[in-house]
């Protein structure tokens, strides 16, 4: 007989201070061999989507979460098998052995192999022990069938087939109807007990519709023929009432669980508003020159395979207007009452991403070349459109630039990305009226707004870095006569 004990693989901390990632997908299965390095999940945090390794070499014996699922960081979401360790043949699920200095958790046997249901409930030692103690003593076993047929009762709207019918399921208690988090708490708001539920998801997995279902069901009995009601405790009845004001109809809305990048980002842009007293100002200029350059540094040798565009000069100009200025490279410090000048430009460039809007910034972008400058942005922006931008891509930037542009929206007055204390918005380029050199011609025109924490730039300051950047773009030659 081999030895083997099953070691659990907990959700690490894979950003700095992160409480919760989601399970977007599983890379293996129950029954495949995972070795140390591998890959076996993809997570979303609040700030990116990361690639999971697993540190030891094994099989897996289960996952204990659907993808989908958020979970808190330290919590154990894979189950492998690894040789060393005695373990008892009839073990499914030991519980990994414990650190050194912590008590040593016993092993736990389940009744059965239930891959399904060791994966989708939220397995924990106490769930798994809890059919083989009722079927130890038949008298806890009755008084349990009991209290969840009361609470059948009591707790969830009448349905004919499914308050009997509790009773003579004595597994009942002890197993967890499948669903995800976000439907169990629609359930709870609308007094819906999933045990009632009849689930029609891939395996056995309740949703949405079907606690929707079981709510109209439980309605209509009431509405259009009373009389056939099947006796019913008297507080069963109110129990259904709620369910009316919550209910929606889900041929006419869509409800999106908030969670991951967006809801990261939904709290970061709350606090920046209401934290830093934002100024916005406004300049449109004559960006055609630099428009020209654009082409014509498309066709030099030394951008050869790199991305060159409009947003790699105004990267630049906003660089020069940053050492001209260098204020305005800056973070408030709440706590010590100090303002923190940065001597480094971590240049951040707002991109938005089917996960939602994230902001990975160029490290030290102050002290590239321009050719560098471009193989940076276009490895910023690849990897963003891939998902895979790591969490540390993303902190400790100073200033953002954000591109509004490319939807064909002039300007707008952009939210600073919290921590730091500009954000230069960029407006479409395109053929406008404009009188060059006494005469009104068309020119290449864009509007630029920068927004500034009011709290350590003030509107002086702020104004010469955007006249700064507009001077460069309107005149990119400044590129080398400000170097």
């Amino acid at each position: 007989m081999t030895n083997a004990s099953v070691r659990e693989f907990k959700m690490p901390d894979v950003g700095e201070g992160l409480t919760e990632a989601e399970i977007l997908k599983w890379y293996v299965q129950p029954g495949d061999t995972v070795t140390d390095g591998q890959v076996v999940c993809e997570v979303e945090t609040a700030k990116a989507a990361v690639e999971l390794p697993i540190p030891f070499d094994g099989v897996v014996r289960a996952l204990h979460f659907p993808e989908g699922t958020t979970v808190d960081v330290g919590t154990s979401i894979i189950a492998v098998e690894v040789a060393g360790g005695a373990a008892p043949a009839q073990e499914e699920a030991a519980v990994a052995p414990a650190p050194a200095g912590e008590p040593e958790q016993p092993a736990e046997q389940p009744a059965a192999r239930q891959p399904v249901l060791v994966g989708y409930g939220v397995a924990t030692s106490s769930t798994r022990r809890r059919p083989r103690k009722q079927a130890q003593d038949p008298a806890a076993q009755q008084a349990a069938s009991a209290v969840q047929s009361e609470l059948n009762g009591h707790g969830a709207a009448p349905a004919a087939p499914a308050v009997p019918a509790a009773p003579a399921a004595p597994t009942a208690p002890a197993q967890r109807p499948l669903a995800k988090p976000p439907v169990r708490k629609l359930a709870k708001d609308l007094g819906v007990d999933l045990a009632t539920v009849t689930p029609t998801g891939p395996d056995g997995v309740v949703t949405r519709e079907d606690v929707h279902a079981a709510v109209a069901a439980a309605q209509a009995p009431q509405q259009t023929a009373p009389e056939a009601q099947p006796a019913a405790p008297a507080a069963s009845a109110p129990a259904a009432q709620p369910a009316a004001p919550a209910s929606y109809d889900s041929a006419r809305e869509t409800r999106i669980p908030v969670k991951g990048v967006r809801k990261a980002t939904a709290a970061a842009m709350v606090g920046s508003a209401f934290t830093a007293p934002h100024v916005t100002e406004f300049v449109t200029v004559d960006v055609t020159r630099t428009m020209k350059l654009v082409e014509e540094l498309k066709q030099d040798k030394e951008f050869a395979g790199l991305r060159v565009n409009p947003l790699l000069l105004i990267a630049k100009a906003l660089l020069v207007a940053i050492r001209r200025n260098p204020d305005i490279n800056a973070s408030w410090d709440e706590a010590a009452q100090e303002i923190v000048v940065k001597h480094y430009v971590n240049l951040g460039i707002a991109a938005a991403t089917p996960r939602g809007l994230i902001v990975p910034n160029i490290k030290d972008a102050h002290a590239r070349t321009l050719p560098e400058l471009a193989a940076s942005l276009g490895e910023l922006v690849s990897t963003a459109r891939e998902g895979k931008t790591s969490p540390s891509a993303m902190q400790g930037g100073t200033v953002t630039i954000t591109n509004v542009g490319v939807f064909g929206v002039d300007t707008g007055t952009p939210l600073l990305n919290p921590g730091e204390s500009a954000i230069l918005a960029v407006g479409a380029i395109k053929p406008q009226p404009w009188v060059h050199k006494g005469k009104v011609k068309p020119r290449q025109v864009t509007t630029l707004a920068l927004s500034f924490d009011h709290r350590l730039v003030d509107g002086e300051l702020g104004s010469k870095v955007l006249a700064d950047v507009a001077a460069v773009l309107e005149q990119p030659k400044r590129l080398i006569t400000w170097a």
